[in-house]
This record gives structure tokens, sequence and C-alpha cells, in this order.
């Protein structure tokens, strides 16, 4: 949108439209946590079924975000994103009849497909819909609105989940999503990229290489007939790309620092606090003994804390760079984290989560303009989806690793004579009586947990300092060609 492109008077309203498309995915993530107890008990979910309902969603998620965005650019932005909304409500009603964790891994996938489709249109519509001068305002509120549905998720998903049954939780997701495809229906423009010739080798080369590569790292083991998959196929993916004359992905974006510095920064940021929620969530109702609507609340600092100086980022954004804004806030993580690794009770962990917070809330939307900023609006779908893919590859990161390093850490902690659910899961040492011993252990892999994102978090200040660089005073203008239709 060049200086002489008339600003949409509807920018705002849209603005609104694609918020709410995000939140209902944020909601539907946060509320899950909550109920991992729930599924426990009521559904007879073993750990390794738990993992898989957490992370089907991300193999789907991840696997297909490239494609998915690669595809609203050259078929329509808001097309894309109804059919995703559609989708992921109708994965959401499936997932409220099931009745095994089977099925509710099959309906998580689902909802992944939908996901897919979501999340890269509402970046990119918003790249699209506001100029330069105000997209970093408008960024930081969509940035902002994952912290809105980090604040509602948990509380009515607690207040959902103690009156209710475990499959509550994702009628939430219904009628956010219903209001969502309405506000598209009715507000947004309909925007596509020049037209370009699909690309079958490069979508199933990304599909095969980015699943294979998420499977490997959920499964956490040397998978060898996958790896090699993986390795193959992204390979592949890559020679493919740099020889077409309009590729799906234009790797060359790498070459900017500004790009591939964010996106690794916020690979790391997001592996540092990715499970920062699986582990609270079962310490604040195993160990605390806090019911779910109670520990849904116990998180709301959190989550108000990094919302409030989200938009203080924003403000800061205009005076400082984005270099020094994640720097800052990422060590600011890592302090949240080194206080919650030192200290029990919830007290202490609230000091913790607000220091996380602020620190989240100073580092996100100053990472994501970073990233977007380096991305030409001709390229705004498969550029945010570029953005997304690496978020979810450090939440599945992070969910491996950390899960590892929790369960490794808490059966070490069990004294071996004690019956194997009980040393398998706190939950489980709590059905089999062994409540007192288990929450001391939870709270060990608990600290070493909470080191080893703090480590994440430092790692992402370094390499954000080193790498980013101010963005250039001047900016091409958008290409002419870039079509919009109401």
């Amino acid at each position: 949108m060049n200086s002489n492109t008339v600003r949409d008077p509807r920018r705002w309203w849209i603005l609104g439209a694609l918020c709410l498309a995000l939140l209902v995915l944020v909601i539907d993530n946060t509320v899950l946590n909550l109920a991992i107890p729930s599924l426990n008990q009521e559904m007879g979910a073993t750990p390794s079924d738990i993992q898989w309902i957490l992370d089907a969603y991300v193999l789907a998620f991840a696997g297909l975000l490239i494609t998915a965005g690669s595809l609203s650019d050259k078929y329509g932005r808001r097309r894309m994103l109804i059919i995703g909304l559609v989708f992921f409500g109708g994965a959401s009603l499936l997932a409220v009849i099931v009745t095994e964790p089977w099925q509710l891994i099959v309906a998580r996938f689902l909802m992944g497909v939908g996901g897919s489709l979501v999340m890269p249109s509402t970046l990119s519509i918003l790249m699209t819909v506001f100029d330069e001068a105000e997209r970093r305002k408008a960024m930081a509120a969509w940035s902002a609105v994952a912290l809105v549905g980090m604040v509602s998720g948990p509380t009515l998903g607690g207040l959902l989940l103690e009156n209710y049954w475990w499959g509550s939780i994702f009628l939430l997701n219904v009628p956010v999503a219903a209001v969502a495809i309405v506000a598209a229906v009715v507000l947004m423009p309909e925007s596509r990229s020049p037209a370009r010739r699909i690309d079958p080798v490069g979508v199933v080369l990304s599909i095969v290489g980015l699943t294979a590569a998420v499977y490997v790292i959920i499964e956490r083991e040397w998978n060898i007939p996958v790896i090699v998959t993986a390795v193959i196929a992204l390979t592949a993916f890559v020679i493919w790309e740099r020889r077409r004359d309009e590729p799906m992905l234009p790797l060359h974006l790498f070459a900017s620092r500004n790009f591939s510095g964010a996106s690794f920064s916020i690979l790391l940021m997001s592996f540092g606090a990715g499970a920062v929620m699986l582990m609270l969530t079962q310490y604040l109702q195993f160990v605390l003994g806090y019911g779910e609507m109670q520990a849904g609340l116990a998180m709301l600092p959190y989550a108000v804390a990094a919302a409030i100086f989200n938009g203080v980022g924003a403000g800061l954004g205009q005076r400082l760079s984005n270099r020094a804004l994640v720097g800052l806030g990422l060590m600011l993580m890592a302090g949240g984290f080194v206080v919650m690794a030192l200290t029990t009770g919830y007290l202490p962990l609230l000091t913790g989560l607000v220091i996380m917070g602020i620190g989240g809330g100073l580092a996100g939307p100053s990472a994501y303009s970073s990233l977007m900023g380096a991305i030409p609006v001709q390229h705004a779908g498969v550029g945010s989806a570029l953005n997304d893919t690496v978020q979810q590859v450090g939440m599945a990161l992070s969910i491996a690793v950390l899960g590892s390093v929790l369960a490794g850490r808490y059966t070490s902690e069990m004294p071996a004579d004690l019956p194997a659910v009980a040393r398998e899961s706190i939950g489980g040492a709590h059905s089999a009586g062994f409540a007192g011993i288990a929450n001391e252990a939870f709270t060990s892999a608990m600290h070493l947990g909470s080191w080893v994102g703090a480590a994440f978090c430092v790692a992402a200040a370094v390499l954000a300092v080193s790498v980013l660089r101010p963005a250039p005073q001047a900016t091409a203008p958008e290409p002419a060609q870039e079509s919009s239709a109401v």
C-alpha cells in the first residue's frame, strides 16, 4: 500500500475480525492444557495419549503452514481464512462427541488442518490492509489478542471444566469461529498476489518434509526412516525452489539479517516459553491442589502483564530499535524462568510469571515486526506462514525436549520400588496414593525445566542483539500488481 493509496475506512473493523479469528486458535490451545487432569481421569488417557492430543494439532498445523500460506496468496487470503474457520469449527464439534483418546487425537489433527489455513491469512491480510505508518500499531494489537486469549481461555475453560465434562471446552471454539466467519464475509476485502502457477512438487515436498521433521521431534527418538525422509524431502524442496522462476517459498528472504535473525530468535523464544503452560497447569493442579478454574485464574497475571507491556512495547518501538526491545524482553523472560527455578509456592511463582509476561510483551511484537517488515507484500501469505512455522516448530521442540526433561527428572526422583504408574506421571501417582513424594519429584522436574527455558531465552537474546539491524528509513512501495477486490 503506497502513499497514494486511500486507506480502507473499515481497516480497524477488519483488524477486529482478524483478531477474532486468531482468538479462536489461542483459546483452544490454552484451554486444552487445563484439561490434562480431566483427560487422565475421565477418558483414561495415558501420558502418551496426552502428548499426542497436544502434538497432533502441532503436527498438522506446522506441516501444512507453508502450503496454506502459498495457497492464500494465490487463491485469496479471505477465502482461505473462511475455509479454515469452517474446518476448525467443524473439527471442534467432532472433538465434543468423541469417547476414546485416539478419536480425540484425530479431531485435534483435523483442527490443526483448519488452523493452518487460518493463521497465515490473519497476518497477511493485516499487511495488505494497513500501510507502513499504521502497520506496527496494528501488528501490536494482533499480537495482544493472543494474550487476551490466554486470559479468557483458562478462565472460561476452568469454569466449564469445574461444572461440565472435558468435552465442553471445545464448544468455546464454535461460536467464536462462527462470529469470525460472519465478520470476514461482511467486512474483509479479498486480496491475492499476481497470478502465479501452482507448485505441486513444492507442495508435496514441503508437507512431507515438515511433517516428518515435526514427527521426529515429537517422538523424541532416533527413527531413522523418518529422519531420512525429512532430510531428503526438505533438501529436495530447497533445491527445487531455488531453481523455479516462481517459487512457492522465496528463499531469498533468508538473506535478510532481520528476517533470518528474527526467525531464529522467535524459534528460541518459542522453545523457551512453549512448555511453561504444560508445566504450570500440572504444578498448580496437582502440587498446589488448585481446581481448574482456580488454576486458570492463577495464570492470569502472566497474560495481563504481557498484554499491558505489549502496548508499552508498541509505543517504545517508535523510539527504540527492534533489536533493543527483543534483547531486553528475552532477558526479562529468562529472569522470570530463573525465579521459577529457585522458588516454590504460588506467590514466588507469581513474581516469575509477571516478569516473564513483561518480557514477552516487549519482545514479541518487535520480533514479529522485524520479521514481517522484511517480507514483500506480494509474499504476505507465505511470509506469515514462515513466521507461524517457526513458532510451531519451536513449540513442538519445547514440548518434546522439555517434556522429556520433565519426565526424565520426575522418574529419576521417584523411588524405584514404586508402581510403574506412579513413576510414569504425577497424575498416575496421585491416583495410586503417592501424592506427597510425587509432588516433590515434579517440583524438582519443573525447576530443571525452568533452567532449560532460561538458557534458551538467553540464547535468543544474544542472537537477536548480534544479528538484527535497524530497518531502512525508506521502503519500496508495494507492487502495483497486488490485487485487492471486495
